[in-house]
């Protein structure tokens, strides 16, 4: 499959609030029951469209959205700068369609050429560990907890 995607910034606030919006409900229903209030609030905290805008605004962050042929948000990734996968979320009625590869593929292109990038990190949850395996993920530790966050990081080689 092969959505178009979009670079999103805080010029267009409706599109922001929507990709923010879809992480969130994903977020809730696939990885929420993994965590503890504590760990579901901080997460609801740094997906805010304030703390994200600052981000943005800031150029610590940049994020992409996929959309299905109805213009409709169907995934997101967010990269921190310069090659740290922040955020990856597609919308459940769009999983196992190559659309968290596409996002993938695309930030991965961007911080190879913008930020000469050699490889990727990330922060996997327990839901999303098999996946980021599929995309070329390797553990680089063991399981932890930060802020009622369970995560085990991951990097990808370039």
């Amino acid at each position: 499959m092969n959505n178009p995607i979009k670079q999103l910034s805080i010029i267009d606030e409706s599109e922001l609030k929507a990709a923010l919006t879809l992480v969130q409900r994903v977020f809730l229903e696939f990885e929420a029951p993994d965590y503890s209030d504590e760990g579901i609030q901080h997460f609801k905290q740094f997906i805010s469209f304030d703390t994200i805008t600052q981000q943005l605004a800031a150029q610590e962050l940049t994020l992409w959205a996929c959309f299905s042929n109805e213009a409709t948000i169907t995934g997101l990734i967010a990269v921190r700068l310069p090659n740290h996968i922040s955020l990856l979320f597609v919308d459940k009625a769009f999983h196992r369609q190559g659309i968290a590869r596409q996002l993938m593929k695309t930030a991965t292109t961007y911080c190879q050429t913008v930020h000469m990038a050699t490889q990727l990190t990330l922060n996997s949850s327990p839901y999303a560990l098999d996946a980021y395996h599929h995309l070329g993920f390797i553990p680089t530790g063991s399981q932890q907890e930060v802020d009622g966050i369970i995560f085990t990081p991951m990097k990808k080689i370039l």
